[in-house]
Parts: structure tokens; sequence; C-alpha cells
């Protein structure tokens, strides 16, 4: 399977050459001809998710806003309809009251954070598996320590499917070598995929400090056979303010 992580940048009209209307038919054909089978998007705002279910007819598309209308921004997950299955969706927010919409921790921004996880079937394989996506908090370091912990101690609880393997994808807002994600240490049974990717954040090389921060961590189970950044750029126009980054993924061994 093909699975890609995608910032795909909020839309607030001001990133000039580089705003959202501009990037939708780039990213439109980036897709189309890549055909991930599943896309896991950030920073997905309510016109956006509806652009994005308009034009990706091959997909299904869930996830809901953050807020405590269920509006803002989602961690959306496309899956491809001809290929995947969706078997059980569970979205819970990143706090201390994880089924209370627009909950936080104390230590975060006033930015709710969400998890969409999901447990699919692979119908060319059988291959049962789970994906988790998220996006941590952009200020509250403490805050993406407890957002981190608490999806890994949710993965680990499950009862539906427990043995299936875990593809967890995101914008961790945190360095492989942070405090953060020392976190995934406590799981060794999880490998980051994209280890050694290089600089996902750009900012559109418009001077902000670039950083490695987007993920695609695997479980046991799962073996990734490749793994790339998206680069693409045209005459200064980019898919994003991140690469999106790409693996190639499979079962280890038998289904579940």
């Amino acid at each position: 399977m093909k699975i890609v992580t995608f910032n795909i940048r909020l839309d607030n009209g001001q990133d000039g050459n580089n705003n959202f209307c501009f990037r939708k038919p780039f990213i439109l054909e980036k897709l189309r001809k890549e055909q991930p089978d599943i896309i896991c998007f950030q920073e997905v705002l309510p016109h956006a998710a509806a652009w994005l279910k308009e034009e990706l007819t091959d997909y299904y598309i869930v996830g809901c806003g953050r807020d405590r209308s269920l509006r803002d921004e989602q961690t959306a997950i496309a899956y491809r309809k001809e290929r995947i299955n969706l078997m059980k969706l569970d979205i819970y927010w990143l706090s201390e009251t994880p089924f209370l919409p627009a909950s936080r921790y104390p230590d975060q921004s006033i930015c709710p954070r969400v998890c969409t996880e999901a447990v699919f079937e692979d119908m060319e394989t059988g291959l049962v598996f789970r994906v988790a996506n998220t996006h941590l908090d952009h200020e509250g370091p403490k805050a993406r320590i407890q957002g981190l912990t608490q999806i890994m101690e949710h993965l680990r609880q499950n009862n539906f499917f427990p043995e299936a393997p875990v593809i967890l994808t995101g914008d961790m807002n945190a360095e492989p070598d942070s405090e953060e994600m020392a976190v995934m240490k406590k799981y060794p049974s999880f490998t980051n995929a994209a280890e050694g990717i290089g600089i996902t954040y750009h900012g559109y090389q418009r001077g902000a400090k670039p950083c490695c921060i987007d993920y695609i961590y695997i479980s046991e189970g799962l073996v990734c056979s490749a793994v790339e950044k998206w680069t693409d750029e045209k005459d200064g126009l980019y898919l994003s303010d991140h690469y999106p980054v790409c693996a190639w993924i499979e079962g280890a061994g038998r289904a579940v």
C-alpha cells in the first residue's frame, strides 16, 4: 500500500502566491499521478474537506473539525474505495476528556487537537490494520508529550482487532531528537518509516526555520520498502508549506 501524510496547510489567505486557491490544481495533479491508497491529511478546514470530497472521487474521506461545533481543522483520512474497506472509525480529542469536543490539555495552545483513528481491511490482501492520524500542538511541549502518550496508550488498549498492526501518521511539531518524540522509545514495536527523510517543513522557503516534524510510524507486522518526500515545486508554487511524506508499506507475514 502507498501511504501519505500530508499537512495541506490551512487556507488562511496569507500565503500570497501559495494561497490554497493556487495550490489546488497542483495538489490534484500530484494525487492523481501518485494514486496513494491512504492519505492522512492535517489542517483541513471544512471548505477544504468539501473540496477534497468533490474532487477525490476515487476516495472516501472521514474526519471532523476540532472545535465544539465540529468545524475548524480536521485530521482527515482519505482511503481508496476500490481497495480499502473501513471497519471502524474513532475520533477523539487529545485531552483528559477525549470525547468532549474542543477539550484540551492545560498546557496547550488555544487550539484543540484530535486524533482520527480507523481500522481498515485491505481487500487485495485481507490484511486488517489500524491508522491513527494526528496533529500535535504547536506551542506546548508538555501538551505534545501528553497527546502522543495518549494516542499510544489508546492504540495499546484497543480491543477491536487488538493484534492489527498500526500506522501512525501526522505533523508532530517536534524534531526526531526532541523530548516529545522520545515518547516513542517506550513503544519499541514501532519504527519511524520516515527516519532520515530530512526537512519536511519548509515554510515556502521564506525564512521560516526548516525542520523535520512529519512522521509515518509503523508497528510490528508491517514493513516499509521505500519512503520519499514530495518536493514538487513550479516557479515558487509548492504543494504545501510541508513536504508530504509517502511510504510503501506491506504486511509482514499473514493477515490478521
